[in-house]
């Protein structure tokens, strides 16, 4: 194997794939990345795959010059800080024998000995047919990711809530996440492929929809879902001439909580507000909460002009109180604390300038709401 590429592509790429990598594991080719090098369109072609055997990823560059077709296993930590530490190269030539890889500069070699490229395992291929598959657009499938992503367990006993449920209802389209103290619903359209079953549910997990997410930023085109009994693959079509990155990990096992019955449905107090004048307000009351205080108190009231008094106390640091206009409120006075962070976790993730807050009782969740596409679900703290 033999190839000049381009450093940039080179390195944009081995950063990408490295996010799959396992830090640790017991089977050393797997903290490898797997180069494979050939011909495409007249051009070259040089495609980076990794796994950690439960979450894999397939990516190519164009930006290739190549002199001899060939593959290798090279450990992911030591390829991505050679070709870092190399910044003020325009390009870099890669080539194997056997097992090592040597990757040159203009007045550095580095040899580095990696495993047989056959010890690499098996990656699936996208299904051109059968199973549950559907096509996305990649503005939508990036929002319905940040909209839930951020409310999923981190550490969980209950499995199934480190990952984000995905419940497809013909075209309609439903992401859910939840840590049992915040529920986020996001929703979107999708175009199921002929013949795919009316109904999809699966959960994603969390680490899966990272690297989606940093995946789909950089691309216009559609993704496309396919969807079997224990996996989840994502294709992100072909571009310029370059074959389409796939991503492809395990779904979680078990069920996710009935996530309809969590949403309150007779809240009788609702604000609606500029989301910056919002978010900015609950920033600063969270500024004097610590630890033990993690609570802002927002004290809603109608009488005073529509007006939300936040305030929040610290024991040996101190106390603060904002006072800002609610574009309108309907309801009675009622004042109720909230982890101020949850707050700005949900607000940061809406595209609308408007929003709305509804509430029921101080000790009842209270409701954002951002048009029809996305709800989120908050539980009030205690004060006390």
């Amino acid at each position: 194997m033999k190839a000049i590429c381009d450093r940039g592509a080179l390195l944009d790429a081995v950063n990408m794939v490295s996010g799959v990598v396992p830090s640790r594991t017991p089977r050393p080719q797997l903290s490898c990345i797997r180069l494979q090098v050939g011909r495409h369109g007249g051009g070259g072609l040089l495609t980076m795959s990794a796994t950690d055997a439960e979450i894999s990823i397939r990516l190519s560059t164009t930006q290739v010059d190549v002199s001899e077709e060939g593959e290798v296993l090279v450990p992911a930590d030591k390829l991505k800080q050679i070709v870092n530490a190399e910044d003020g190269e325009p390009t870099l030539t890669l080539e194997a024998t056997g097992d090592a890889c040597e990757i040159r500069g203009a007045d550095a070699t580095f040899k580095v000995y990696g495993y047989p490229a056959t010890e690499f395992p098996a990656l699936p291929d996208v299904p051109k047919d059968g199973g549950s598959r559907f096509t996305i657009s990649a503005e939508g499938f990036r929002q319905l990711i940040s909209r839930t992503i951020f409310s999923t367990a981190r550490e969980n006993s209950r499995y199934a809530i480190n990952g984000v449920l995905l419940r497809r209802t013909g075209k309609k389209l439903e992401m859910v996440a939840t840590d049992g103290r915040r529920l986020a619903l996001a929703r979107g359209m999708a175009e199921p492929a002929d013949g795919a079953p009316e109904e999809t549910l699966c959960i994603i997990p969390t680490k899966a929809l990272n690297m989606a997410s940093r995946l789909v930023a950089g691309t216009d085109a559609p993704v496309t879902v396919a969807i079997s009994d224990n996996q989840v693959i994502f294709a992100f079509e072909e571009e310029d001439d370059i074959p389409g990155t796939v991503l492809t990990s395990n779904l979680v096992e078990g069920s996710f909580p009935p996530y309809e019955d969590v949403i309150p449905k007779d809240q009788d107090k609702k604000a609606a507000f500029d989301v910056d004048i919002l978010s900015s307000a609950v920033k600063r009351a969270a500024l004097l909460t610590n630890e033990e205080s993690r609570g802002v108190s927002m004290a809603f009231s109608g009488e005073d002009g529509n007006r939300l008094t936040l305030s929040s106390r610290a024991p040996e640091m101190g106390e603060a109180e904002i006072k800002v206009d609610m574009s309108s409120y309907d309801g009675g006075d009622v004042t109720i604390g909230f982890n101020p962070s949850f707050i700005t976790d949900a607000l940061k993730v809406i595209d609308d300038r408007n929003v709305t807050l509804e509430l029921k009782a101080p000790n009842k969740p209270g409701l954002i709401r951002s048009g029809n596409d996305f709800l989120y679900v908050v539980m009030p703290v205690n004060l006390k």
